[in-house]
């Protein structure tokens, strides 16, 4: 079986029982004009993990693996967003509100779309999440197990936020995964940083973390 030199301890995964998952990799979170910047967050801080995103997928693509792409966007109607989220932060330019691209994090306008390096192909699953959490009102739960997955590489923005949720919230439902340490990033470094150590501590208690090279080599190899 294959494995990576993961933290806290390999990571063993079955190839043909195993995806990519790239959360919100969307200009609304990675470019100037989204909901992040009217947040006052520094978006160059997400910069880094755009290039290496792309390196993995053109690797699980070359293996024929699957991947999984999430956005968090709500229907025009807003009828999915609560007002507790609506307002949180204080924000600019609130979620639905009109921004230099288009209304903040509604699905189908321009923000709420994927930034190139990182966009899906053809055949590839887009999840339009309402929420942090991948599962919640979502049919990513049913893919998974309909495939057989049950083994995630996941990437993404940002750590602390939607990342993390996402991963703790797939652990609870029996899925083992492992979190790509410069495959995501915060606006804030050293949230990014204790993020990582939490996941990782107790022997694993939420999954593993792991380098892209790591990856990219064993995929390579198979």
């Amino acid at each position: 079986m294959p494995y990576i030199d993961a933290k806290p301890f390999p990571f063993e995964f079955g190839i043909d029982h195993t995806a990519l998952v790239c959360i919100d990799m969307q200009r609304d979170f990675c470019e100037p004009g989204g909901f992040a910047d009217s947040l006052g967050n520094n978006i160059e801080n997400i910069a880094p993990c755009i290039p290496v995103i792309a390196k993995l997928q053109a690797a699980f693509r070359k293996a024929g693996l699957p991947i999984i792409h999430t956005k968090e966007c709500h229907k025009p109607d807003m009828s999915d967003v609560p007002l507790a989220k609506r307002n949180r932060g204080n924000p600019k330019t609130r979620i639905g509100d009109q921004g230099p691209m288009g209304r903040i994090l509604i699905d189908g306008e321009p923000g709420s779309d994927f930034v190139a390096e990182n966009a899906p192909i053809e055949g590839e699953l887009v999840i339009a999440k309402p929420g942090k959490d991948t599962l919640y009102r979502t049919n990513f739960y049913e893919y998974l197990t309909t495939r057989l997955i049950t083994h995630l590489f996941i990437t993404g923005v940002t750590t602390d936020v939607c990342v993390q949720t996402t991963m703790r919230c797939a652990n609870d439902r029996g899925f083992d995964c492992v979190l790509v340490e410069d495959g995501t990033e915060s606006y804030f470094p050293e949230f990014k940083e204790v993020t990582l150590r939490a996941l990782v501590a107790q022997g694993g208690i939420v999954g593993w973390t792991c380098k892209s090279e790591q990856v990219v080599d064993c995929l390579s190899a198979l």
